[in-house]
């Protein structure tokens, strides 16, 4: 009665601080979200400078990812070198910072909502690009529930009371960039074995989005700022926006450390949902009845891709469970036909 007691509330705990890590997370990205778009529409906050907002919170998520890696040590640094680090993570802060650039654009244009439902086109651009750099195998069917989901969003799209093409194509480039930079990752990271979970990922890739950010910054904003001589920064607004920012990768961090990836693709779905109710009932966007056939369609596509990647990953640990079975037994076997060997010799000596 004890040990099951203690196993039943060994259990709960867990499934209960699973949850909890998925609601700190939804809460925290749906916080990011709401808080860019309050801050870069101009019938809001009226600050429409997103690059200069991603340059802001890279600033401040690399600050404390320094503070947290040197100073306090609260994780350990992944050994790196110079060669390594221009060859994989310059690339892969060039794509982020383009990724940042052109989503917090989108919030200018587009309303809450439809950039969600624009969003769901997320695993088709990581399959295509993954297909095309060789690392996803084409499959017939996979590529028809990419198509589904496509049809989805494009249905969701027509049905678009505040349609913008300028707002949907950077929306569009921004998931192009994260998708390239996800399937980057893989290529020039973890197949030579390096992981970088959140804060050593912010450590080293952050001030490299500065650096590709800058650029654009001094030709596209900074005119612009040095004429808007009435603003004057607000360090509650921002830093507490930038703080957020930094609060939603430790999430990420112990959401996929705690539970997995996949559970926080479902629950980006959740999220998804929320954020466009919330779209709808708060920040009073339009949401058609076609905007919620389409994306109905395309989320539809996206929890059977999310369910045959499960099945997937449960086939393959099925298979190395069996393997280590197989391995197991066979010395095991071994074992024996060896004491056998040893008795055998034993008694023809005795004889």
């Amino acid at each position: 009665m004890g040990k099951g007691g203690s196993l039943s509330d060994g259990v709960i705990k867990k499934i209960l601080l699973s949850y909890t890590y998925v609601a700190i997370w939804i809460f925290l990205s749906f916080t990011v979200i709401v808080y860019n778009k309050y801050i870069l529409d101009k019938k809001m906050y009226n600050w429409p400078f997103p690059i200069s907002l991603t340059m802001i919170h890279m600033s401040f998520c690399a600050t404390l990812a320094f503070l947290l890696i040197k100073v306090f040590k609260f994780v350990e640094p992944v050994t790196m070198s110079r060669d390594l680090y221009f060859s994989s993570v310059v690339p892969i802060g060039a794509l982020y910072s383009l990724s940042l650039w052109l989503s917090n654009s989108a919030y200018i244009y587009l309303s809450v909502s439809f950039i969600q439902m624009l969003k769901a086109l997320m695993p088709v651009a990581v399959y295509s690009i993954g297909v095309t750099f060789k690392k996803e195998s084409f499959k017939s069917d996979t590529m028809c529930n990419m198509v589904s989901i496509s049809v989805g969003v494009a249905i969701a799209a027509y049905g678009e009371a505040k349609f913008d093409s300028w707002g949907v194509v950077l929306q569009l480039g921004a998931v192009a960039f994260e998708a390239t930079r996800l399937v980057m990752i893989q290529i020039l990271l973890t197949s030579k074995g390096i992981t970088l979970n959140p804060i050593t990922s912010l450590y080293y890739v952050a001030p490299c989005c500065l650096v590709f950010l800058l650029v654009p910054w001094i030709f596209v904003e900074l005119p612009i700022l040095r004429e808007t001589s009435s603003f004057h920064f607000d360090f509650v607004i921002f830093g507490t926006n930038s703080l957020c920012a930094f609060a939603l990768n430790l999430a990420v961090f112990l959401l996929v450390g705690k539970t997995s990836a996949l559970t926080m693709n479902v629950a980006g779905v959740v999220k998804d949902w929320l954020l466009i109710a919330f779209s709808w009932s708060v920040i009073k966007d339009t949401v058609t009845p076609i905007n919620l056939f389409g994306y109905g369609l395309a989320f539809l596509g996206v929890a059977y891709y999310n369910h045959s990647k499960l099945q997937a990953l449960k086939a393959k640990e099925a298979q190395k469970k069996a393997q280590q079975a197989d391995e197991e037994s066979g010395k095991l076997l071994e074992e024996r036909d060896g004491e056998g060997g040893g008795s055998t010799k034993r008694n023809e000596s005795q004889d």
